[in-house]
């Protein structure tokens, strides 16, 4: 019997924001593997580290950070060293930031494997719904529409999906922040918009975009618009 594949979403940086679920499966993982960068410490590890075994195998998947190219070979040289502990009955545990099927690494693994080992995924809380809390922004109600938009798409299909949406998420903001501050301009939405960056960290900044001087910002950051089209409840 194959070993099964855990997709565990640890969330966006506190500690304190895994899952009681997540929590358990690793604690009890012989074989832990997470996303990590070619230099420096893996963000992933670090926020699960205080549930990781001591006496775990870990197996860390080193990512270049090249946004011009996907590692497909990384990730399909993981999905073999993974598969060899699974046809050993051995259960492995991946970490992944946030939650694994939102924007999350995890899913290429998934995709990979999925087809012949048995996986499970746990959910974990996003950078969207992370973001949104310190803020202080509901993302959306009743009928509202919230449209979550990739930072990096060109700027004529990020205007159509603002001017369509109740309210909006841009995510992956970090080397196209000028760029895009200038489209949400261009469309009048300075005003409503929330510049949030590493939301739960030690380090998070939350603050009005319009009053952002930095012409930069780290992978870690996102923008909230909100149009203000949310119903309004009168009490009597």
């Amino acid at each position: 019997m194959s070993g099964i594949l855990y997709g565990l979403g640890v969330g966006p940086g506190d500690p304190e924001l895994i899952t009681l679920k997540a929590a358990r499966i690793l604690t009890q993982a012989k074989i832990v593997a997470y996303p990590a960068p070619d230099s420096g410490v893996s963000f992933a590890r670090a926020i699960a580290a205080a549930h990781i075994a001591d006496d775990a195998i870990e197996l860390p998947i080193v990512v270049p950070m090249r946004p011009d190219k996907f590692p497909h070979d990384v990730y399909a040289r993981a999905a073999k060293q993974i598969a060899a502990h699974l046809r050993e009955g051995q259960n492995v545990a991946v970490l992944c930031e946030g939650d694994p099927f939102f924007y999350g690494s995890f899913m290429y693994l998934y995709d990979l494997l999925s087809g012949e080992f048995p996986c499970e995924v746990v959910p974990g809380v996003s950078s969207l719904t992370a973001c949104a809390a310190v803020a202080g922004r509901p993302l959306a109600g009743r009928n509202s529409m919230l449209s979550v938009i990739p930072g990096p798409l060109e700027n004529a299909v990020i205007g159509a999906q603002l001017r369509a949406c109740d309210a909006a998420a841009i995510m992956k903001v970090g080397r196209h922040f000028a760029r895009l501050r200038a489209l949400i301009i261009e469309e009048g939405l300075l005003d409503a918009a929330v510049y949030v960056e590493r939301a739960t960290l030690a380090q998070q900044i939350v603050k009005p975009l319009a009053d952002v001087s930095e012409d930069s910002a780290p992978y870690f950051s996102m923008i909230l618009i909100d149009k203000g089209n949310r119903p309004n409840v009168v009490s009597n």
